[in-house]
């Protein structure tokens, strides 16, 4: 998946047209061919610890079920009844307001109501009251399945169901996470934003710190714009980015670049100066840090909006120590986000402008570049 790029290459590459953010039909082709039939990242395994736990999810306007069976194993199924087709669970995802999918818990079965026949939480089709069909099969009739898997504690979903398998999607991208144990680190605090702006405006934005100088002083004040570092291996999936240097005073990214929690143990050394920065196609941006991990959620509402949820895990020997609070690290990205928003809803505001043209890339931008050709593959 890598995209061949020198300092000279650049000159050839620009922006893309305004039909990209703003149009109804390419949203519709990009749902058709990237949201549903890629893999699409659609929470924490940790969100549905038990039996009869599910997470309601929307990707693209599919509406999807993640439910842990009484065996522990997940299943992902859509949200439609196979009788006359009512949603199986009536709240509207992806928001319930405390910046997560909205959860829930069904009592031994998936109840449908509207006319309340009564699937097992593997799905299986048990019961159909006052149906008078003694005939009917009720195994020709189980809830669709969606394509589930995980990687390092996130679920992907894959709705179309003909995707190549996760592994082949992710490639090496355990070389991002590696040391930092993500699947063992615990929430810390989310926040949820709607945001003005087309889906790829914020994936952009997060590809280059060209404009961190300008907009972000508290960000430049713990770590330099132009400090990237290489991975020691190109990414071989649908992945880019890499990470930056936190300066000399900086233990972690902050206000005052000091640490309120616990430095990830096992985490080598040459990593404990490093903040990672990497898009996972389409929806998820991974960010490690020395003492957490900090991930952005992306789910396209249509051509001109975004929900995002940005989430901060810890190790669990932060959480023992006394009065631990996330803030110190959810209170530096929020800031750092509400600039960058602010910065995408100027851009999606403006490619309605007559005046708005396709324009050059400098070399600090290459991740764009890269970024833009792979949703131009898909």
């Amino acid at each position: 998946m890598a995209i061949e790029t020198t300092p000279d290459a650049t000159e050839l590459m620009r922006t893309l047209p305004r039909t990209a953010y703003l149009s109804a039909e390419h949203f519709a082709l990009e749902a058709a061919h990237i949201f549903h039939h890629e893999w699409f990242m659609v929470g924490r395994e940790s969100a549905i610890p038990s039996p009869g736990d599910f997470l309601q999810i929307e990707v693209a306007g599919e509406r999807v079920l993640i439910v842990r069976s009484r065996s522990g194993a997940l299943g992902a199924f859509y949200n439609v009844c196979r009788h006359r087709g009512s949603r199986l669970v009536m709240d509207d995802p992806p928001d319930d307001g405390d910046g997560a999918a909205p959860t829930g818990h069904f009592r031994g079965a998936i109840r449908c109501p509207y006319h309340a026949w009564v699937y097992g939480l593997e799905g299986d089709l048990r019961a159909t009251p006052r149906f008078n069909m003694d005939s009917l099969d009720k195994g020709a009739f189980p809830l669709v399945e969606a394509r589930l898997s995980e990687w390092q504690g996130w679920l992907f979903l894959n709705a179309s169901g003909d995707a190549p398998d996760l592994a082949t999607h992710l490639g090496n991208l355990d070389i991002v996470v590696e040391g930092y144990r993500p699947e063992d680190l615990r929430l810390g605090a989310s926040h949820a934003y709607e945001l003005e702006a087309n889906w790829k405006i914020a994936i952009e934005n997060y590809c280059e710190c060209y404009h961190c100088s300008e907009i972000h002083p508290e960000l430049c004040k713990v770590t330099p714009p132009d400090s990237d570092v290489a991975y020691p291996e190109r990414s071989t999936g649908v992945w880019i980015g890499g990470p930056m240097e936190l300066l000399d005073h900086a233990v972690t990214m902050s206000l005052t670049g000091e640490s309120a929690g616990a430095m990830i143990p096992g985490l080598p050394d040459e990593k404990r100066r490093l903040v990672g920065y990497s898009v996972v196609y389409p929806n998820l941006l991974i960010s490690p840090h020395p003492d957490y991990v900090m991930t952005h959620r992306l789910v396209p509402l249509s051509p001109s909006r975004t929900w995002v949820e940005c989430a901060w895990y810890f190790p669990e020997e932060a959480f023992d120590l006394p009065g631990f609070s996330a803030d110190y690290a959810a209170e530096f990205w929020d800031i750092t986000n509400r600039e960058d928003w602010a910065a995408c809803e100027s851009i999606q505001r403006n490619v309605t402008s007559d005046g708005y043209r396709p324009g050059p890339f400098s070399y600090w931008e290459v991740d764009v570049f890269r970024s833009q050709a792979i949703v131009a593959r898909a």
